[in-house]
């Protein structure tokens, strides 16, 4: 038999720390909805008897657990550990972190995008509620018409529409990248949507809900090569609209509020 491989310096490696295995425990209730959002774990003490560690190796935990966005610590007298389920907006945060460092451009992420949409346009249209799919569509594009004059409310309007065809097509992996992705593009479509001094873009704005309207009519035909085609090409033209403006690298996510 092997024996059990060294670490670092020629010792054994040992169990995991205290705190990772508190940190540990807590997230997974936290993963496997044992604990709801928003719900309270309780207060430092209770964790520290609940758990039977010091102090130090309980703020460890939960320093752990609030980097990651799963938990937020509430000081004072009605406070305590609350807990947090994951999330997109979480899961995009430490994508863009990653993206960023590699120095990757925009245009990758947009082309990420650009892949799985017309997908799921092809399997919203061949979907047996393709009827029920293509109004709700409709309805979202709608919404966007409301905002048409505001380029900000209005960029947040279309990543829902963008993220709703995504989840429409009914596979939560896809729905989940696309969601992440989507919030990296939203906040560089905001970054650099704002018009020049004196120059209204809200034509170019019209003409993508022209094309989602489209897209919407080809879903209830049921048409899904088609539909495919259209939005492949839309994706296409909006990338080439966008990446011409002065984004060119995923943007700080950081320094954007939520």
């Amino acid at each position: 038999m092997a024996e059990p491989r060294k670490a670092r310096g020629g010792q054994r490696p040992t169990l995991r720390e205290k705190p990772q295995q508190i940190a540990d425990e807590l997230r997974r209730l936290i993963v496997r909805g044992e604990l709801a959002e928003g719900e309270s774990l309780g207060r430092e003490p209770d964790l520290v008897d609940r758990f039977g560690v010091s102090r130090p190796s309980l703020r460890e935990a939960l320093r752990i657990l609030e980097a990651e966005g799963l938990i937020s610590v509430r000081r004072g007298v009605l406070g305590g550990v609350i807990a947090h389920q994951p999330s997109e907006r979480m899961t995009a945060r430490t994508a863009a972190l990653v993206l960023q460092a590699r120095n990757v451009p925009l245009a990758d992420v947009y082309n990420a995008r650009g892949t799985i949409e017309p997908m799921a346009a092809r399997l919203v249209a061949a979907a047996p509620s393709r009827k029920s799919a293509a109004a709700e569509l409709r309805r979202l594009s709608a919404e966007q018409l409301e905002v048409i004059d505001d380029p900000e409310a209005f960029g947040f309007a279309n990543a829902r529409f963008h993220a709703r065809l995504v989840e429409l097509a009914g596979n939560q992996t896809l729905t989940i990248v696309a969601e992440m992705l989507g919030e990296i593009v939203a906040r560089a479509v905001t970054a650099v949507s704002q018009p020049d001094e004196g120059k209204d873009t809200s034509a170019t704005r019209l003409r993508g809900l022209r094309s989602q309207a489209r897209l919407a009519a080809l879903i209830e035909a049921g048409d899904a090569t088609a539909a495919e085609k259209h939005w492949a090409e839309h994706m296409e033209i909006v990338g080439q609209v966008m990446l011409a403006q002065r984004a060119k690298n995923v943007i700080d996510l950081m320094q954007h509020d939520y």
